[in-house]
C-alpha cells in the first residue's frame, strides 16, 4: 500500500504500518519475530552462559545464540521495513510533533473507550517502544556474545537481560493492546 497524497504512511490488511508497498515483508517478519522471541524469552532460563559461552555448550545455549541473533538481525529489517517511507510517524508519534494523539489516546482509554488501531497514537507508540526494546535487546545481545571471555562480558550480559525484561513487558502490552482491538473488531 502506497502512501497518501502527502506521502504519509497508512495501515494495510491485519492493522500492520506499512509505507511504499512493504506491506507483505513486513507481515511476515512480524511473525517470524514473534515466534523468535517467545522462544528465546520462554528457554532464556536455561541458558548457561554468564562470562563466555561454555566450552562444551549444550544445544539450548548454542539455539538461544542462533536464535538470538537471527532475531537480531530479523529486527534490523524490520524496523527497516516498517519505518521507511514515512512509516516511522506511526510508531514514534511524538518524534513526528503529534505527541497529542498520544495523550488523546490516554485520556479515552480512561474513559473507557479503546483507541484506535490506526495512526500514530497510543497502539502504535507502544509498537514503537517494542521495536527499540527488541533493537536494543538484540544488540546488547550481540554484545555479550561478541565480549565474550573479557570482563565486559557480564555487563553485557546483565544489560541483555534489562532489556529482554522490558521487551518481555513491552510484549505483553503490545499482546493485551492487539487483543482490546480484536474485540473493539468483533464488537463492530
Amino acid at each position: 500500500m502506497t502512501g497518501g497524497p502527502t506521502g504519509e504512511a497508512k495501515r494495510g490488511p491485519g492493522n500492520s504500518p506499512v509505507a511504499g508497498g512493504s506491506q507483505p515483508l513486513v507481515d511476515r517478519l512480524h511473525l517470524w519475530l514473534a515466534i523468535l522471541v517467545i522462544w528465546l524469552m520462554v528457554t532464556s532460563p536455561w541458558v548457561s552462559m554468564l562470562r563466555r559461552v561454555p566450552s562444551d555448550p549444550g544445544w539450548l545455549d548454542r539455539a538461544h545464540i542462533g536464535f538470538g541473533l537471527a532475531a537480531f538481525l530479523t529486527t534490523v529489517v524490520y524496523a527497516w521495513g516498517c519505518c521507511r517511507n514515512g512509516g516511522w510517524r506511526l510508531y514514534f508519534p511524538w518524534l513526528a510533533g503529534d505527541a497529542g494523539a498520544v495523550a488523546r489516546d490516554l485520556a479515552g482509554l480512561f474513559r473507557g473507550r479503546i483507541p484506535a488501531a490506526e495512526g500514530g497514537g497510543l497502539f502504535g507508540a507502544i509498537e514503537g517502544f517494542t521495536l527499540i526494546a527488541l533493537l536494543v535487546t538484540g544488540f546488547t545481545g550481540a554484545g555479550w556474545l561478541w565480549s565474550a571471555g573479557t570482563a565486559e562480558a557480564l555487563d553485557w550480559r546483565g544489560q541483555h537481560i534489562a532489556a529482554a525484561r522490558v521487551l518481555l513487558a513491552l510484549v505483553v502490552v503490545h499482546a493485551v493492546s492487539v487483543s482490546l482491538h480484536v474485540l473493539d473488531f468483533l464488537r463492530d
